[in-house]
């Protein structure tokens, strides 16, 4: 993948935790702690990517690879870098490692008034696999969506 100069896409590092919670707590109405965080760094099915750019983490996505099923855990970006590439080209670089490693199937759950999510994610191929009713603690609907390895 060929990303803008000064950008890359690069694992977790602990020194990360900080900026990560920041981003997270920029995003949900309930975060995942550092401690979360370094659970799933410790997890051996478990990737934590970065969206490095410049000097700043714009973004991060967390994913599960297990007997082929990808699950996209968690995806934010930095208020300041929204709109600007960073979802897409998180998710392309995971999908395609994912496939590279034998993926068959990407899933992931979204706030269905997440609607930029939502678009981002049917742009690349997910499709509504299931309505979620009142699954988050705000009453709140999820979207479960999937992508199958033929339309990757």
């Amino acid at each position: 993948m060929i990303l803008p100069d000064g950008h890359s896409i690069r694992p977790l590092r602990q020194a990360d935790l900080p900026a990560v919670c920041e981003i997270e707590c920029s995003c949900q109405a309930q975060p995942w702690t550092a401690a979360q965080f370094a659970t799933e760094q410790d997890h051996p099915c478990s990737s934590i990517d970065i969206y490095q750019w410049g000097d700043a983490i714009a973004g991060f996505l967390c994913s599960w690879l297990i007997a082929g099923e990808l699950q996209i855990q968690n995806l934010a970006v930095a208020p300041d870098f929204r709109r600007q590439g960073v979802a897409r080209r998180l998710l392309e670089f995971v999908l395609g490692r994912a496939l590279d490693a034998g993926m068959k199937t990407a899933w992931l759950e979204v706030r269905a008034g997440n609607l930029p999510a939502v678009a981002l994610y049917r742009e690349l191929g997910f499709r509504d696999e299931a309505r979620r009713p009142n699954y988050y603690h705000d009453g709140e609907d999820a979207l479960t969506m999937a992508l199958r390895s033929g339309r990757c």
